[in-house]
């Protein structure tokens, strides 16, 4: 039927047409070379945009663009936003997404490479920056404080005078990108403990190294004390910002000390928080040390840059810090 129904073309009509197809396609087109070439408009006649435009910045015309880039690439991220208030150029050329990329993954290093780059793409549409600015992230550019109180009833002497004591201590937190953290309670000021909060303070210091691990804006951390019963302690805490991008502040939701068995102390090493995971808060392992939720000394965490510790207000004695409220 399919041939009973097909006409026949003449050979010289194929040909012909052929020939103006094969024409067609060889035809000179010089405006496919302008494709991807950025071509200056001429400008109006008398118009400013004529003339050679000379940055009046001295760093501009003595920095080279290749050299500065290479000085932004070593600043840390909160530098970098500073930076991008100077000028125009500056503010465009750290909007460079190879600045936000290794940052975002020097935070997040321990989701790995490839799981940065989905959540990149599924949640803050492919920018960095975006995530940098919006995703929840401890930081690690200084210290988180949590400045407590509490009154203590003193000695009566002679009957005259019942006198009551404003006792003010502290929490430090240090975190790091690598899933660990340094903690350490004392009644020393943060210009004072920011020298031993580090990996190598010795056990006079009473800095306890633990590990933490940061779901959305909750944070799971779990530190051991030694002594002859050890005791593990585990805290679950709130990360949030007094603006968009800060994270400047840990609330604490639950401070929970519990007892360890022996096998767990030998299984356990530093990584406390994977024996903790999944335990009740009144659980313990140890009959000797009973869970205890601590209710007292919860007051949230505030974030100290490194830059600012020696003038926090934090460093102020206690009877100038009553009117401090952490926000």
């Amino acid at each position: 039927m399919a041939s009973e129904l097909s006409l026949s073309v003449p050979a010289d009509v194929s040909t012909s047409s052929h020939l103006r197809a094969v024409q067609f396609m060889e035809m000179q087109r010089p405006w496919w070379n302008l494709y991807g070439v950025r071509v200056r408009p001429f400008p109006a006649f008398g118009s400013t945009s004529d003339k050679p435009f000379v940055d009046t910045a001295l760093i501009h015309r003595c920095l080279p663009d290749e050299l500065l880039f290479e000085v932004f690439a070593r600043l840390p991220p909160y530098s970098l936003g500073k930076a991008s208030c100077v000028c125009r150029k500056w503010k465009y050329t750290i909007r460079n997404p190879t600045f936000w990329r290794s940052a975002c993954l020097k935070t997040w290093q321990s989701f790995g490479a490839m799981e940065n780059s989905r959540i990149v793409q599924r949640m803050y549409e492919g920018s960095w920056r975006r995530m940098w600015i919006l995703r929840p992230r401890l930081r690690t550019d200084g210290i988180y404080v949590s400045r407590n109180t509490y009154i203590r009833t003193g000695v009566a002497e002679w009957k005259v005078t019942n006198p009551v004591h404003l006792v003010c201590y502290y929490r430090y937190i240090r975190f790091f990108p690598s899933g660990r953290f340094l903690y350490k309670n004392s009644s020393q000021k943060v210009k004072e403990i920011i020298r031993c909060m580090n990996f190598r303070a010795s056990k006079a210091d009473c800095v306890f190294n633990g590990r933490y691990t940061l779901s959305d804006d909750k944070v799971e951390a779990a530190i051991m004390y030694p002594g002859v019963n050890p005791t593990v302690l585990r805290m679950r805490l709130r990360l949030r910002g007094t603006t968009v991008g800060a994270n400047n502040r840990l609330d604490v939701l639950s401070l929970v000390t519990s007892g360890l068995n022996d096998s767990e102390l030998k299984d356990g090493g530093d990584d406390m928080l994977g024996i903790v995971e999944g335990w009740r808060e009144d659980e313990t392992h140890n009959p000797d040390v009973p869970a205890i939720s601590h209710r007292r000394g919860l007051a949230p965490f505030v974030f100290v840059p490194f830059e600012e510790v020696e003038t926090s207000v934090l460093n102020l004695p206690v009877e100038k810090m009553d009117f401090y409220v952490p926000g």
